[in-house]
């Protein structure tokens, strides 16, 4: 088995088409044909179902895409490590994070990183935190910044961020604004909610801390980005539970503590693959981090 077949098996897997993927790559298709029937052939095992408008993977060819994804990640950063041995750091950071991620000022932590290693290409991707760990376990991103999914795993391993409480977020001329009290999840039964995908951090901690009281919660109101929870918020249509650094962004908001007995808090943390497998971009970057320290990686306030 060639690199070069599980690049070309990748490739396909991702364009689900060999033309485009033979494009991409810059091969003939039937050279990249040829590659992946000679994968196929040592396997011993059909990798793709083709038809006349796409390809999938059989069940094989998901078993392997992972392993496949994995092994040219380390390739990549013991290219990348030898590079940076002999003084440039050079190759692709692959970051991962999602909206608004407390704990990290992501778009200063780039622009710095940039400044201190020009030859780094990077990519940004931006989505939940469920997905981001997959990637980064899969070798498809270098790191993520995101909520802390999942305990570490051998593929898997997170460096702390930070933790803050979750606040409730209303109308000032709600119900609950002018009660200026600490809530608890049986105050706020019964209400109307605004929250974010299932996939995002705040969600999953929100939805984690109502469980534990025993307060089931319906979310009527689903939005993808921040900036529509706190306009629905703020034209009354519902209450929000959020991390507490997002009553920065709407001042005009009344924010309430959430009082949660189970100690439920909202931690971000770095997501990273296995020590092995981190690529020194990755080290570089979290080493940046952790020297610009909170007061200049933090998220700001407004």
């Amino acid at each position: 088995m060639e690199l070069r077949h599980l690049q070309h098996f990748v490739a396909v897997a991702e364009d689900q088409h060999f033309t485009r993927a033979a494009e991409r790559l810059m091969v003939s298709q039937s050279g990249l044909s040829a590659s992946i029937r000679s994968l196929e052939r040592e396997l011993r095992a059909p990798l793709f179902v083709r038809t006349t408008r796409r390809v999938t993977l059989t069940e094989a060819g998901r078993a392997l895409l992972g392993e496949a994804e994995r092994i040219l990640a380390q390739v990549r950063a013991a290219h990348e490590a030898v590079a940076a041995v002999q003084g440039v750091l050079r190759g692709t950071l692959s970051l991962g994070t999602e909206q608004c991620i407390a704990g990290v000022y992501v778009a200063g932590l780039l622009a710095a990183f940039r400044r201190l290693h020009p030859d780094v290409e990077i990519r940004l991707r931006q989505a939940g935190s469920g997905a981001l760990a997959e990637e980064v376990a899969a070798g498809r991103l270098d790191l993520a910044f995101a909520y802390r999914t999942r305990a570490d795993t051998d593929q898997l391993r997170s460096v702390s961020l930070t933790s803050e409480p979750m606040t409730v977020l209303c109308h000032p001329g709600h119900r609950l604004a002018a009660s200026g009290a600490v809530l608890a999840p049986q105050d706020v039964d019964g209400e109307v909610f605004v929250d974010f995908h299932p996939d995002w951090g705040p969600r999953r901690t929100t939805d984690a801390a109502f469980a534990a009281a025993g307060v089931r919660r319906t979310v009527a109101l689903e939005v993808n980005d921040v900036h529509g929870l706190l306009d629905l918020v703020g034209e009354n249509l519902g209450i929000a539970v959020v991390p507490r650094h997002f009553r920065h962004k709407r001042p005009s908001l009344t924010a309430l503590p959430l009082k949660d007995a189970t100690g439920t808090e909202y931690e971000t943390v770095a997501l990273l693959p296995s020590e092995q497998a981190t690529s020194p971009a990755a080290r570089a970057l979290i080493a940046l981090l952790e020297s610009r320290g909170p007061a200049s990686g933090g998220v700001p306030e407004a």
